[in-house]
């Protein structure tokens, strides 16, 4: 090998991204999912095969075309956003999928609300899910399935004291009986758990 021949930037990227990436500069949304993050999120789709999704914050559907890209045929997104027109990009792109459901509202009263069947794999990209209403959302993930959280290594856009929550939920995490977590020093900073059969 010469130079550097193994690059972490995907080489597989969804088409949609350059249409998204430049809806959140016009709206100046600047908590997009990284491109690493979302080459990984594309993996775990792909291998579940059927499987049911859902994402937490949508933000302009930077996440929700990585996920998309993934998922086979068969497999079902439900994406939810506070703000419908920050998601109104996602829906111009992807809203004639019948694999992906747009919500708009907030994701902790989503999560209140929810009764239907748990998901294979559970990404929380914003406060709903992981730092409020953690426990709905973790009792959402199937046995087996993964429950993925992003940007906990510093952002633009962290509120002052931010790195406390990120301490507490990353220990909540770690500490949680039925879940087998790893933490990644990768991306925006990741945390992957499985829930285990326990």
């Amino acid at each position: 090998m010469t130079g550097n021949a193994f690059d972490d930037e995907p080489a597989q990227r969804p088409g949609a991204l350059p249409a998204l990436a430049e809806a959140a500069r016009a709206a100046g949304f600047i908590m997009s999912c990284d491109a690493r993050t979302g080459s990984l999120l594309a993996g775990l789709a792909a291998a579940r095969p059927g499987g049911r999704i859902l994402e937490l914050g949508t933000g302009v559907g930077e996440g929700t075309a990585w996920l998309l890209d993934g998922m086979d045929r068969a497999a079902t997104l439900v994406t939810v956003e506070l703000d419908a027109s920050v998601q109104e990009p996602a829906r111009r792109q992807f809203g004639d999928d019948p694999r992906v459901t747009f919500v708009a509202g907030d994701g902790g009263a989503w999560l209140e609300s929810y009764a239907g069947p748990p998901f294979d794999l559970v990404f929380a990209d914003t406060w709903p899910g992981k730092y409020t209403h953690l426990d709905e959302a973790l009792a959402l993930v199937a046995p087996g399935g993964t429950y993925l959280v992003d940007d906990l290594t510093p952002q633009p856009g962290w509120p002052d004291g931010h790195q406390a929550s990120v301490d507490r939920l990353l220990d909540t995490l770690d500490a949680r009986r039925g879940f087998r977590t790893t933490r990644l020093n990768w991306s925006s900073g990741l945390l992957m758990a499985v829930r285990t059969a326990e």
